[in-house]
């Protein structure tokens, strides 16, 4: 792994540089900044804060660039600050333990698993991600890093990310980009013996594209990233790498050449040999290929290098919905992978694996069914979408009872340190200890929440709440302006929201089958409920994909109610929804929505991280709830199935309110002489006690090794 070890050493050159413009004192911060471990340490973000605070929010929290950019007389503050200067030698002493660590778990460190995503969601400075996909795999690699388990991540570094939104005063999403400079962020170009960036080439449509290898480091898990914005490219091979999910079908079909091709030659050329290829989602199918091409050329015939490269492939799918399982007519994905298929006999063959019916030359090629055909394992993401996508792709094994097609499921989790707010991480540190962290899918390690006393806990979440309103206040009013509001609606912004007042969170992408339109479904029902004599107040957030127009419209009819009574004051709908917001509203909500249509939700993330902040799940049984729920940590929406979609909706939108009102509202308002919700704090206790251990990314890398990564008879 001489290569990768070089990666890691351009990143020690690039720190060691940073290193050199700053005060000897703070030389320490710039080894710290080149590596994302700092963003989930306790205290981490903020050692970085501290130097300017005003500078690191303009920054987007990008380590780099802050002390990049930071003024001098900041640095010699900083530098003078000795409890800081402590703060920072604990960070490094405690990066450098757990670097020193030896690798765990079933896996050999010289055959790690690669891990091969479109997107990753590690933080909002490092802007390669778009929603939940990449949260739930930065997640996967934070928690991987925790562990000392041997992973390497694969993805592609896009010079403009996924697009930033603005709302105008009509409510209609406005989509922008905005370009990244890769020299600004925690990375480095991996480089050849010769100093010069180390280059791989992939054959995409008739062109041998280049591209550069960006390293970052997630922990102890290297994050490789795929550029092919490079000279020896042509102006459309440079734009492969352009935008995250680029509209373009073909450009887009060219993106996952390199992802998936692209992506185990660069990890070839890093010295990596990888026991097992992880899939994350069809993006990055054709790595089976590039593995099949290779068994190829040590003399290995077609067929069996493709079983060779499926023993060595796994894959995850996560989404029931259709426009989520890409699908591509043939010409298009011969025209962009047809050398590579020559090198495997008849392109047909390959064509045939990606059809859900094989011999109907008419079906385009569908990228999850080609990764389902050609993985050892499939997985869906919760219970019931394990269930919804076999009976999804039975076809795909005609043969097979329902119930014997091969599709499990490992339901997501989250990485509890990286979405815990300081108070309650705080309050949990003093009363299940400090280990809690390591242990957290431990069903013992939470029964100790029995004796916090009901004042704490309370005191953790009125902190919280409290910060998120803070929050809002600050980018309502920044929001509204931009929107060209008129007066009133801008001064609303000021008073918006209150730090003892019930808040309700709903922040996802605005697909339509999530169902946001329920909040409006009965106008004067939800006006009636913001008039009530015991306060509500709602934060939304959430993009639309740029060529949802139904999802858009969706947004845009809620704020035709801008303009009544109660809602400028107690309901924002939040622009550019991101990691960071995420992490904020997850943080300080006390109830958090999620309204799917069922069966269309694979599993959802954020009601998950909402309850290690001791905040409320409502949401539709649908995805992991559907699991979750036991009527005592939380509150549940029907889940069944109903092709009548408009019925559906004004039940469940009745549902919804009768829940608010007659047991939601009442029991947060429900206070003892010293102001306890005692009832409320009860269920905060079994919603955390139930849902933290089953739910964490622990929990979930666990499931990953013993169910899915462990050797099969065929793959030993």
């Amino acid at each position: 792994m001489i290569a990768a070890m070089r990666g890691d050493q351009e990143l020690g050159r690039r720190a060691a540089d940073l290193a050199g413009r700053l005060p000897d004192a703070l030389a320490p911060l710039a080894r710290i900044a080149y590596n994302y471990r700092w963003c989930w340490y306790p205290g981490g973000t903020d050692v970085f804060r501290s130097i300017d605070e005003g500078r690191w929010e303009r920054c987007g929290e990008n380590p780099v660039r802050l002390l990049q950019e930071a003024s001098g007389e900041a640095l010699a503050r900083a530098a003078a600050d000795r409890a800081l200067l402590d703060r920072v030698a604990s960070l490094e002493d405690a990066f450098a333990a757990d670097l020193r660590r030896p690798p765990a778990g079933l896996v050999a460190p010289e055959r790690p698993i690669a891990f091969l995503c479109a997107e990753y969601g590690v933080h909002q400075s490092l802007p390669i991600y778009s929603g939940g996909l990449g949260a739930l795999a930065g997640d996967l690699l934070k928690e991987a890093s925790d562990r000392a388990l041997p992973l390497v991540a694969v993805g592609l570094m896009y010079r403009q990310g996924y697009f930033r939104q603005r709302l105008d005063v009509s409510g209609w999403q406005q989509e922008y980009w905005i370009d990244t400079d890769p020299e600004r962020l925690p990375a480095a170009l991996v480089r050849s013996e010769d100093g010069r960036a180390l280059r791989i080439t992939v054959p995409i449509r008739g062109s041998e594209v280049s591209a550069q290898i960006w390293r970052g480091a997630v922990g102890r898990v290297p994050l490789f990233l795929l550029d092919a914005d490079v000279p020896e490219n042509g102006r459309l091979d440079r734009w492969i790498t352009s935008q995250l999910y680029v509209a373009d079908p073909v450009t887009r079909l060219s993106q996952y050449a390199l992802l998936g091709v692209g992506g185990v030659r660069a990890l070839a050329a890093l010295g990596i040999e990888p026991a097992l290829v992880h899939l994350n989602e069809g993006h990055a199918a054709f790595a089976v290929l590039e593995l099949a091409r290779a068994e190829v050329a040590r003399g290995a015939p077609v067929e069996a290098a493709l079983e060779a490269a499926r023993q060595r492939t796994v894959f995850t799918t996560h989404t029931p919905v259709a426009a989520g399982n890409e699908t591509y007519p043939r010409e298009d994905v011969i025209g962009t992978i047809e050398d590579l298929a020559g090198e495997l006999g008849d392109p047909e063959v390959l064509m045939r694996l990606g059809r859900y019916h094989p011999e109907d030359g008419q079906e385009p090629f569908g990228m999850t069914t080609f990764s389902l055909r050609m993985s050892r394992s499939a997985n869906g993401v919760s219970r019931r979408h394990g269930a919804v996508a076999r009976e999804m792709w039975r076809g795909l094994w005609p043969e097979r009872a329902l119930e014997a097609v091969p599709i499990t499921h490992v339901t997501n989790g989250v990485h509890l340190p990286s979405w815990v707010g300081a108070p309650m991480r705080r309050l949990l540190d003093r009363h299940l200890g400090e280990d809690w962290r390591r242990q957290a899918s431990d069903v013992a390690t939470w029964e100790a929440l029995d004796r916090v006393p009901d004042s704490e806990l309370w005191a953790a979440r009125r902190e919280q709440r409290a910060e998120l309103v803070e929050f809002v206040q600050e980018r309502s009013g920044i929001d509204r302006l931009a929107e060209r509001q008129p007066r009133a609606g801008i001064e609303a912004a000021a008073r918006a929201f209150d730090p003892d007042v019930l808040t309700i969170g709903f922040a996802r992408r605005t697909a339509t089958y999530k169902r946001i339109g329920l909040l409006t479904h009965d106008p004067a029902r939800t006006l009636a409920l913001l008039a009530g004599p015991q306060r509500v107040q709602f934060v939304l957030a959430g993009k639309a994909h740029p060529s949802d127009e139904e999802g858009k419209r969706v947004v845009q009819e809620m704020f035709r109610f801008k303009d009544a009574p109660n809602v400028a004051e107690d309901v924002v709908y939040l622009h550019d929804y991101d990691l960071g917001m995420a992490a904020r509203l997850v943080r300080g909500c006390d109830l958090w929505l999620n309204l799917p249509r069922p069966p269309m939700e694979a599993s959802g993330t954020s009601g998950m991280k909402a309850v290690i902040n001791g905040g409320l799940n409502l949401s539709t049984l649908d995805g992991w709830w559907a699991e979750a729920y036991d009527q005592t940590n939380g509150w549940a929406l029907p889940g069944e199935v109903d092709p009548d979609h408009a019925a559906q909706d004004a039940r469940d939108a009745a549902t919804l309110f009768r829940t608010l009102e007659q047991e939601v509202v009442p029991a947060f308002y429900d206070r003892d002489a010293d102001g306890l919700p005692h009832s409320w704090l009860d269920r905060i206790r079994a919603s955390m006690r139930t849902l933290a251990p089953a739910f964490c990314a622990g929990r979930m890398l666990e499931d990953y090794l013993q169910r899915i990564y462990a050797p099969t008879e065929t793959s030993a």
